[in-house]
């Protein structure tokens, strides 16, 4: 983490220290206990949408993208607001009015959860890391999908490494997901940055989601280039994606006027905030990439979920899904 300090007066951000003037961990590493607790909780989010599903032969999940993995249900007259592509032609020919047709989840529906380990995420000036916030997100989505019996698998990426879990059931697949979030928190060198590894996460993702997937995307979306998005946009084509957004607050807008004092442990710069057409600039650069994702959402049908490093993940997961 970042010390951010007040060259006037105090850090904006400290961490307590025990007696031992040992720096106190607590939001910048998860540890599998805490990421195992969570499971107390995971029931109360809702991965379903309120329309009831009226066949007991569907999952626990209905689609807005009627892709492959969808199964028939009906046909019935048009109402406003259904997807053009669904239109019953023939039907429509025969009657001289519009009906389109209805479709309901496959029993089985896999969730995909896809973690950004990348150096920017281990970083915050308030609240949690973005890679604790994106690794107790993904402990509380994996226990729900355990909580219904259906199968979970992802990804976690970093800088250096990358790791693929097949979907599968069961209590076992979580706790070994979960202790690999736990084992990758090591935050890799400035140097060995590779931007395009959301990229290369990405195609990865592409080729193993099966039609009919839900997939979460728990990120900081940082260097997400043309290739990168044309896979997103793929992905969304034939599975329901949901992307969480993580930024501190620092990430988008500056402290107040002053000096401050940069430090990673191992150099130092200092930041002049006095300069208002940099903190304007700074603060134009968020605003645009935040705009950037939630057009990114709103032209492929994504769910952009904001989630600031001082939320609680869980609140932020029932309020945006919705809850039981």
């Amino acid at each position: 983490m970042l010390n951010f300090k007040n060259l006037k007066g105090s850090p904006l951000k400290s961490h307590k220290k025990n007696k031992g003037n040992n720096i106190n961990t607590n939001g910048v590493r998860v540890t599998l206990p805490e990421l195992i607790r969570l499971s107390q909780n995971a029931a109360a989010l809702s991965l379903s949408p309120p329309t009831i599903i009226r066949t007991q032969q569907a999952g626990h999940y209905q689609s807005a993208f009627k892709g492959r993995g969808m199964e028939f249900d009906e046909v019935r007259p048009y109402q406003p607001g259904d997807d053009v592509r669904h239109l019953d032609w023939r039907v429509t020919a025969r009657t001289g009015k519009a009906h389109t047709k209805l479709f309901h989840e496959e029993r089985e529906r896999p969730v995909f959860l896809w973690i950004d380990y990348r150096a920017p995420m281990f970083f915050a000036t308030r609240g949690i890391f973005k890679s604790v916030f994106a690794a107790r997100a993904a402990a509380l989505l994996a226990w729900n999908t355990n909580y219904h019996n259906d199968r979970v698998g992802g990804q976690i990426f970093s800088d250096e490494k990358h790791h693929e879990f097949k979907p599968q059931r069961g209590k076992a697949q979580v706790l070994h997901f979960l202790k690999q979030l736990v084992e990758m928190q090591n935050k890799p060198e400035d140097s060995n940055r590779n931007k395009d590894t959301a990229q290369q996460a990405l195609a990865r993702l592409r080729r193993v989601a099966r039609p009919g997937s839900l997939i979460f995307l728990i990120s900081d979306f940082r260097n997400l280039n043309a290739q990168a998005e044309s896979h997103l946009m793929q992905i969304a084509r034939h599975n329901d994606v949901v992307m969480l957004f993580i930024y501190d607050t620092l990430e988008s807008q500056l402290p107040p006027s002053g000096r401050y004092r940069l430090s990673d442990g191992q150099s130092d710069t200092t930041l002049n905030t006095a300069d208002q057409q940099l903190v304007t600039t700074y603060h134009n650069r968020f605003l645009q990439h935040q705009a950037h994702l939630q057009q990114l959402a709103n032209q492929h049908r994504l769910l952009l979920l904001h989630c600031a490093t001082t939320d609680d993940p869980l609140t932020t997961l029932r309020h945006g899904l919705g809850h039981r």
